[in-house]
């Protein structure tokens, strides 16, 4: 089984993809006239909207939830497994991704809001949905559909639990050791597992509005008080860090590791971790209650600026100055390029990040850390549990059978059981396998829609032009655009102007 993972993995995340990431990401900036920069100071206000309702939540509980699904293991053990591959240039090809990531989300995400739907009380939507009533290939969303649950709902969860009980174990020990189908396992990661189990079962028993409100109080705390310990890492070592950002470019283009490796690890980390063109970001978005659909594109595109430049960053920093990583070499052979620390430390976990801060804070250091990643991967895995939960809604819908959310629920727990206990490369590469393929479809997804529709480029204008002629209640008439398949937004349009004709009676 792992020789035949290892060789999916290889296909599904062979150049091919890597170029269609950043081609995709390219093409967006330039048609949207790099949004991701003219409207950055319109991402920030729009986060303080506080349009809730019933059946949506804001656009900040949006950003929480989609941030909760992108702040993951990868912003720590990601980030240090594509130093320790890629070496340090693979930061700056993580930027890369991030910078034109941001208008993918922003094309994503705004698709998610054009063709969402008002079901059961609640709003749903994504890659699935929009692939349905946008280019009306019903096939493409149900596969879409399939590949999201097998994702989210088995691959991904274990990522992020087998990476809390590293951290656990590194922080307190393995405990007592109890035999199990598999293996032997401490019971300090079996205690980190059972409450992991409860808390994540009373959360995701409650339903968007409860991950919602967990997610905008967590996910905030979370983020600054990383960012926070990282810069106090880089203010007690001031003196390293324009050398660090000299090491950065230089080893991009004239890698350690190999310009290719450099390249792969950087943009596979910076993909996985932000998840612009994945498909993820878009599920959040279809639930939050906006004006205009562009406006949560905006707010989504932020949320890859705060994941990668911001988290991400902070990580490389911390590594890279204190010098706590090694850099090992290409298969076969695998030798170390650079080695800074025991040659035994595990490069795809968080021990890197846990090293470099116990080296300025002593013990508190990795206790830190895995709180951080207890939350960090503790809230991506409520984005899994909802993702799963949408798509498992479409195919219920699509076709018309009768699966039962209960099911979903019980899915995501197994997994982040069996991710716990079982060993990291392993579930690393069925992540990998799972993110490749969302990836695939969204991305070529997106780019038909562009080339068939071009919904999202109207919408953005329709956006700018409300902006600029200083609205202050935007609209949004998808039938005057020449957008077909927003039912949602066409009801809505309708709805706003039979109260305008009876006020005005």
């Amino acid at each position: 089984m792992q020789a035949f993972i290892d060789f999916l993995n290889g296909v599904i995340w062979s150049p091919a993809l890597i170029y269609l990431c950043l081609g995709a990401g390219l093409f967006y900036s330039i048609l949207t006239r790099f949004a991701q920069v003219r409207h950055f100071k319109e991402m920030c206000s729009l986060l303080f909207n506080s349009n809730d309702s019933d059946k949506g939540i804001s656009s900040f509980q949006a950003l929480a939830v989609s941030l909760s699904g992108r702040v993951g293991t990868g912003n720590i053990a990601g980030v240090a497994a594509a130093i320790g591959f890629g070496g340090p240039g693979a930061v700056f090809w993580m930027w890369v991704v991030a910078f034109l990531g941001a208008s993918t989300a922003y094309a994503e995400s705004t698709l998610g809001q054009l063709y969402k739907v008002s079901e059961n009380g609640q709003y749903r939507g994504g890659p699935a949905y929009y692939f349905e009533r946008c280019l009306g290939w019903r096939w493409l969303g149900v596969l879409f559909a399939l590949s999201s649950i097998i994702a989210c709902g088995v691959f991904l969860p274990g990522i992020q639990a087998n990476s809390v009980g590293n951290a656990v174990t590194q922080i307190f020990g393995e405990g007592v050791i109890v035999s199990s189908s598999f293996g032997d396992v401490g019971s300090t990661k079996l205690v980190a597992l059972a409450v992991i189990l409860v808390v994540l079962a009373f959360i995701i028993f409650g339903g968007i509005k409860r991950i919602a409100n967990f997610t905008q109080i967590i996910v905030p705390f979370m983020a600054i008080g990383y960012i926070v310990m990282a810069l106090i890492v880089v203010f007690l070592n001031i003196d390293k860090v324009p050398g660090i950002f000299g090491m950065i470019f230089s080893d991009a283009f004239t890698a350690q590791a190999g310009f290719g490796a450099a390249i792969g690890w950087g943009v596979k980390r910076g993909v996985y971790s932000n998840e612009a063109g994945q498909g993820t970001g878009p599920h959040a978005a279809a639930a939050a209650e906006v004006q205009h659909p562009a406006q949560q594109g905006l707010v989504q595109a932020f949320s890859v600026y705060v994941d990668t430049l911001f988290i991400c960053t902070a990580t490389a920093l911390m590594i890279l100055i204190t010098q706590q990583y090694n850099i090992q070499g290409s298969l076969p052979d695998g030798q170390f390029i650079v080695q800074n620390v025991d040659p035994s430390t595990i490069i795809a976990s968080p021990a890197f990040t846990q090293m470099a801060l116990a080296s300025v804070f002593g013990h508190s250091g990795p206790i830190f850390v895995g709180v951080a990643l207890f939350f960090f991967a503790f809230t991506t895995i409520l984005a899994y549990y909802y993702i799963a939960e949408t798509n498992v809604a479409y195919l219920r819908r699509a076709l018309n059978i009768n699966v039962s959310l209960t099911f979903v629920k019980l899915l995501i727990m197994f997994m982040v059981a069996y991710g716990t206990v079982n060993t990291a490369g392993y579930i690393w590469n069925l992540g990998d396998v799972g993110v490749g393929l969302m990836a695939w479809l969204n991305i070529v997804g997106i780019l038909m829609i562009f080339f068939m529709a071009k919904p999202t480029m109207k919408a953005l204008r329709d956006y700018e032009d409300q902006k600029a002629a200083g609205v202050t209640e935007y609209t949004f008439n998808p039938k005057a655009l020449g957008i077909k398949g927003a039912e949602f937004w066409e009801k809505r349009y309708d709805k706003q102007q039979a109260e305008k004709a009876s006020e005005n009676k």
